[in-house]
């Protein structure tokens, strides 16, 4: 069955009409026709690869399938806490975090101890407490349901088929352009089914027994960015801890696992934190670029041969794997295959879903339990001209300093860069023209406002233009800013666009049943990076400073040295040709068009033009990807599935 959900938790209203929604909730083919008799009675159960935790009624509370992740979940009394995360967590830490938290705030004081990469459900004094990431890698949904009330899950999709929801062809819309900005990354694609913001929790208050005549869920913000007074070296350090938290949470105690390792910083840096955790067996997969000037390939070789004349005699084996360039696919190849998996939503990361597939199965193949990425990186330490905005207001020389070399690197002219720099627009007025129909900002626009302006795809239709202008418009009345710093908002935002999107590796890694992970999308990380002082964090003269000093001695020297970064603009514009018989036939009978959202005679000769100017000056990775998502979509549930459900003779919590 196309599309299929292969892992989700809910949280349900404890009412009859709840333990009924449970029984509604989509099983994926391997698990059904088991047998739904429970394995353990008690708080929690495991059935057909779901597990349930329960209310103190009995009825399910955390109905639960993670395969990859693992729940950890306590009760003390009435209280309970559930972790749904990389590693379990024992019961005498979670006894930690439980006890003593009279409220959410006690609470979220606990949590931080712990890596920042779990989805957190707790109930205190009868009331739901849900809550994702503050990086956006992990987030939470919410629908109500007509006869339960109020459910949250972390995938959206459940909640559209639970209430049986319609796709929303606005936000449907607001996914075809490059880049969606808060607070308009949040707009669900189903009807009914909202996004709680990244770093706000919600509030579920408790049911009045057997009914589900409840108020609606309340949304409160319990993480705010950490003022960035820190000195490099003490950042490093928490940088450098963090990380190695992270990388431990996932891996720590597996014997064989897998990392890729391009040859760029981050996968390096990632390769040999994960390299410290002592597996048995550690493969590392380099992919060989076609490019003949490319050094990726290189300094993957120089990263594998450092790691193996500097590994203690107690370490595993290091294997390092190189995937001929040749067999790597172009972009936009096997562009049916993105059928495999129902993301959230359509994520532009799709054309490169086959090439992402052949270096996971390379690397399951090598008999990896785990497979760890750089993913992150970027977003979190390579720092926006947008941050000198920030810096301006209390260094002014320092600002003009810094933005003299960037200036330089960049072409920015210089009266252009002083303008946008005094420029003091406020963050609605900013989203109210962040779309525009004028071109798009040539290369040499200096970059320091709220965000990016763009201009959307000469293929959309009017009918999708006015959708989009009409979205944009409305969020700009009530909208207000992530963080009230111009640099810190972007940096922010661009982290958590980057968390969304990773959620596409996770799902094709879940496909082939080896997890796959972005250690430096934890909150610690995020954190610890934003704490530093803001000249000291990024330098238009160093490459991720912080970075590079926090894996100081972990990673030896030489490495970090690299200031060059390869790209792979070249397969995009190579696959645009390679497969434009399959584009072709992606355009032919769109749903899109179906949708009204796009133009299929103007994709279809775009197809047959792949080197067109208009293609370019536009990238067409969102429209293939929410083409796809689309079909998907409309294919995940052909039929209804039986599934088991907890019964109130179940032991309670």
């Amino acid at each position: 069955m196309p599309g299929q959900l292969r892992d989700y938790f809910v949280v349900l209203p404890d009412s009859a009409a709840g333990a009924a929604a449970a029984g509604q909730l989509p099983v994926p083919e391997a698990a059904a026709g088991r047998s739904s008799a429970p394995d353990a009675t008690g708080p929690a159960r495991e059935v057909a690869d779901t597990l349930t935790v329960a209310h103190p009624s009995g009825r399910p509370w955390v109905v639960a399938r993670p395969l990859v992740r693992k729940v950890s979940h306590l009760a003390r009394g009435e209280d309970a806490l559930v972790l749904i995360g990389p590693d379990r967590v024992p019961d005498a830490v979670l006894a930690g975090i439980l006890e003593g938290a009279r409220d959410r705030t006690g609470l979220e004081r606990r949590l931080a101890r712990l890596p920042g990469l779990y989805h957190v459900v707790a109930r205190l004094s009868g009331k739901s407490w849900i809550r994702g990431t503050a990086t956006g890698l992990r987030r939470i949904y919410h629908a109500r349901h007509p006869a339960a009330g109020t459910i949250a899950s972390d995938r959206p999709a459940v909640l559209a088929r639970l209430i049986d929801a319609p796709l929303d062809e606005s936000a449907l819309a607001l996914r075809l352009l490059d880049f969606l900005p808060h607070p308009l990354s949040r707009r669900a694609v189903w009807r009914g089914v909202h996004e709680t913001g990244a770093g706000y929790g919600l509030a579920l208050p408790a049911a009045a027994p057997g009914t589900a005549a409840v108020p609606g869920p309340t949304e409160h913000r319990w993480w705010e960015p950490p003022p960035g007074e820190l000195p490099l070296a003490e950042g490093a350090r928490r940088v450098g801890e963090a990380i190695t938290a992270s990388v431990r949470a996932h891996v720590g105690g597996l014997d064989r696992i897998s990392c890729e390792l391009s040859g760029g910083l981050d996968s390096t840096v990632l390769a040999f934190a994960a390299r410290e955790t002592g597996p048995a067996a550690l493969s590392l997969l380099t992919v060989a670029a076609r490019d003949r000037y490319s050094e990726d390939e290189t300094w993957a070789r120089r990263a594998v041969e450092a790691a193996r004349n500097t590994a203690a005699t107690t370490a595993g084996a290091l294997d390092h794997h190189v995937v001929p360039a040749a067999d790597a696919p172009y972009f936009y190849a096997d562009l049916a295959a993105t059928a495999a998996e129902l993301n959230d939503e359509p994520l532009p990361v799709a054309p490169g879903r086959a090439r992402a597939e052949l270096l996971l199965g390379r690397a399951r193949a090598t008999g990896s339990r785990y497979h760890l990425t750089g993913y992150g990186g970027d977003e979190i330490f390579l720092g926006l001209p947008h941050a000198y905005q920030d810096l301006f207001h209390g260094n002014p020389f320092t600002a003009w300093s810094h933005l003299g070399g960037l200036r330089h690197q960049l072409g920015w002219p210089l009266l252009p860069t002083l303008k946008a720099l005094l420029d003091r627009s406020a963050f609605p007025r900013w989203l109210a023209g962040a779309v525009t129909a004028a071109p798009q900002p040539v290369a040499r626009t200096p970059l320091l406002s709220w965000g990016v302006r763009q201009s959307p795809h000469p293929w959309l239709t009017g009918h999708a233009k006015t959708l989009i202008a009409e979205e944009f418009r409305a969020a700009a009345e009530h909208a207000e800013p992530i963080d009230p710093w111009r640099g810190r908002h972007v940096d922010i935002d661009g982290v958590r666009m980057g968390a969304r999107h990773f959620q596409a590796m996770e799902d094709i890694g879940m496909t082939l049943g080896l997890p796959v992970a972005a250690p430096l999308y934890d909150d610690r990380v995020l954190e610890a990076t934003l704490a530093v002082r803001l000249p000291e964090r990024i330098s238009p003269w160093r490459y991720k400073p912080l970075l590079v000093e926090a894996m100081r001695g972990v990673v030896p020297d030489a490495l970090p040295a690299r200031t060059t970064k390869d790209h792979m603009s070249s397969d995009e514009h190579q696959g645009l040709r390679e497969h434009a018989p399959e584009l072709a036939e992606l355009w032919t009978g769109s749903r899109l068009a179906e949708h009204g959202l796009v133009d299929s005679r103007q994709l279809l000769r775009l197809a047959a033009e792949p080197f067109s100017p208009v293609l370019v000056e536009h990238s067409i990775s969102s429209t293939v990807a929410g083409e796809t998502w689309l079909r998907t979509a409309e294919n995940a549930w052909p039929t209804p599935r039986p599934t088991p459900t907890t019964t109130p003779s179940e032991a309670s919590l």
